[in-house]
């Protein structure tokens, strides 16, 4: 990994801004996924939920990083 892209991957403004984005869509899309099967008494699925984190979390870092790199 190049030097400039760690840098931009390890600013501040970028760590939470896409901390804040996949707290939001993590949690909508947990509520989605998750809500039916607990209704149900199935319980969380913590593999599933910790994913469905990670994702938004990830795509939100690359879009910042992508679009600082483009300046």
């Amino acid at each position: 990994m190049s030097d400039e892209l760690s840098a931009l991957i390890k600013r501040p403004d970028v760590q939470k801004r896409a901390l804040i984005v996949a707290l939001i869509v993590g949690t909508v899309l947990n509520c989605i996924n998750q809500v039916p099967d607990v209704m149900h008494g199935d319980g969380i699925k913590w593999f599933r939920a910790i994913l469905t984190y990670c994702v938004p979390y990830l795509v939100a870092l690359y879009s910042a990083v992508a679009a600082l790199r483009q300046r």
